[in-house]
């Protein structure tokens, strides 16, 4: 058993080599997918750190479960989380940030807005607007050009709203399972984790369905100028977030269901989980009001 004094120091592992080359494979992966490649280099990283993450938890849940975690390895597991969850912030932040920058600087001086104006040079007639349904490829080349703008944009008073009500209901309902945890309550926090996990899986299908209509009927694609792309970065991202989330939760739930893990006064896997989860409602709301809302 580890004392307060003591801090467990784990044997030596290949799993963060492993790692490494996991996320490698699934970044270029997905680079080489989106420009036309196969999927099977990200599939294989993909699958290569769900291997990883699978082992290294496993470990890391023995550890804790044996007794060898000291208080101040728990803590450090604190900060671990509390900087990842900074860097996601940091994540999103740039690109809330680009939005910004494309939506208040650069399409008004294409429309020859300011001292820097260029529409007079590049793009004759162009004006700035948004979202683009002319962009400047099109203004310059018409139907030749690649980048066109959307028909339509996505009605953010449908599934947006509805997505956004089902985000804000899983936040309330994973505090209501973590409320339940702390009072040792499990079939409750059984219950409300549950539900969280099947709010989460609704979310992903509404979202998908979005993205079915916005390339079958609105003409909202990737290649639909600077809109599309901002558009599907931002939620396309925080969609895979929502995923991870989901399948975070659900691993709680099946530990918890299962294993009989987590006690009142012992369950950071699951804490860290629901930090996590409410981030991810957090930067939605963010989403639905400078992408939906301000954007349409």
């Amino acid at each position: 058993m580890a004392t307060e004094s003591s801090y467990y120091v784990p044997e030596q592992s290949r799993l963060p080599i492993f790692a490494t080359i996991g996320l490698f494979l699934t970044a270029f992966g997905a680079a080489y997918w989106i420009n036309g490649g196969s999927a099977y280099i990200f599939s294989v990283g993909a699958l290569a750190m769900a291997a990883v993450l699978w082992f290294w938890f496993s470990a890391v849940i023995r550890e804790n479960m044996a007794g060898l975690n000291s208080e101040q390895l728990k803590r450090s597991y604190v900060w671990g989380m509390g900087w990842f969850i900074f860097s996601e912030v940091m994540f999103f932040a740039a690109f809330f940030g680009a939005l910004y920058y494309i939506r208040t600087y650069s399409v008004p001086w294409l429309g020859g807005e300011g001292d820097r104006g260029l529409s007079n040079m590049l793009w004759e007639g162009f004006e700035s607007n948004w979202p683009l349904y002319v962009t400047p490829d099109a203004a310059a080349h018409g139907d030749a050009a690649k980048f066109v703008g959307p028909k339509e944009i996505i009605d953010p008073w449908h599934l947006p709203l509805l997505n956004t009500v089902i985000l804000l209901s899983s936040s309330v309902t994973v505090h209501f399972a973590h409320v339940f945890l702390k009072k040792d309550k499990r079939q409750a926090f059984n219950i409300w984790l549950g539900i969280t996990v099947v709010l989460g899986a609704l979310f992903l299908f509404f979202q998908a369905e979005e993205y079915y209509e916005a390339y079958k009927h609105l003409g909202l694609t990737l290649e639909s100028g600077i809109y599309g792309t901002t558009f599907f970065m931002l939620t396309g991202f925080h969609g895979a977030h929502v995923t991870l989330g989901t399948i975070m939760l659900l691993i709680m739930l099946l530990r918890s269901v299962i294993a009989h893990h987590f006690k009142p006064d012992d369950h950071f896997g699951f804490e860290a989980a629901s930090w996590y989860w409410h981030f991810v409602d957090v930067v939605w709301v963010g989403l639905f009001i400078f992408v939906y809302v301000l954007g349409s």
